[in-house]
């Protein structure tokens, strides 16, 4: 029995960062180009992306994941045939949204002396945002998010609302099946060991940017 709720376990915890890789790396570099879309002069591109950045912000992961896998059934007539890429799609539209708001937030922060001060030594825009920028934005952003990032571990339970069997389904499978109670504290900490190792390594993060004063 030990061997079996293992095996289940494990093919949870799989799932688990699959959904947790696969945002963090889909959506990291997508929120940067809605952050850019949301602070584009082009007042058409602003006015849609910051749309869909409230709507996307004020509305439940939980449905977004849902409306994801049933949508394209009931208006199209063609369904979402895979499970997993219903929540990823979710999943990485929800945190790229998200994301986008941390970087405007960050980039926006900065002073537009600094901006003014790259030009008048004939830089151009990329080079001013590339050099001068960008290192004071990762260091202001840092924090949020980290935050963002421990969320979206244990966001990852969500996915079990269209029968993805992630770590916590596994476990639920398991006491339901077998009566026992220890899958549940496994998933425990699991959860704990995953989101202290993130925290570990955000704060190491943040010390090497320590050096930079904004």
């Amino acid at each position: 029995m030990f061997l079996q709720v293992l095996a289940q376990l494990t093919e949870g915890f799989y799932n688990t960062l699959l959904i947790f890789g696969v945002t963090l790396l889909v959506s990291l570099p997508l929120g940067l180009i809605v952050a850019f879309g949301s602070m584009s002069k082009i007042l058409p591109i602003k006015v849609i992306t910051r749309l869909f950045v409230w709507i996307i912000r004020g509305t439940p992961l939980m449905l977004q994941v849902i409306s994801v896998f049933y949508l394209p059934g009931l208006l199209f007539y063609y369904p979402m045939r895979s499970r997993m890429t219903a929540v990823l799609v979710a999943f990485i539209i929800n945190y790229a949204a998200y994301f986008s708001e941390i970087y405007r937030g960050g980039i926006e922060s900065i002073p537009r002396g600094q901006y003014e001060a790259g030009k008048v030594l004939g830089l151009t825009k990329w080079q001013i945002f590339y050099h001068v920028i960008l290192i004071q934005v990762i260091k202001r952003i840092l924090a949020p998010i980290s935050n963002e990032v421990i969320t979206l571990v244990k966001d990852t339970s969500l996915a079990r609302v269209i029968a993805i069997t992630e770590i916590i389904m596994a476990a639920e499978i398991a006491v339901s099946r077998y009566a026992i109670v220890w899958p549940l504290f496994f998933t425990g900490v699991f959860y704990l060991l995953f989101s202290g190792l993130l925290t570990i390594l955000f704060d190491k993060l943040e010390k090497r940017f320590d050096y930079i004063k904004v």
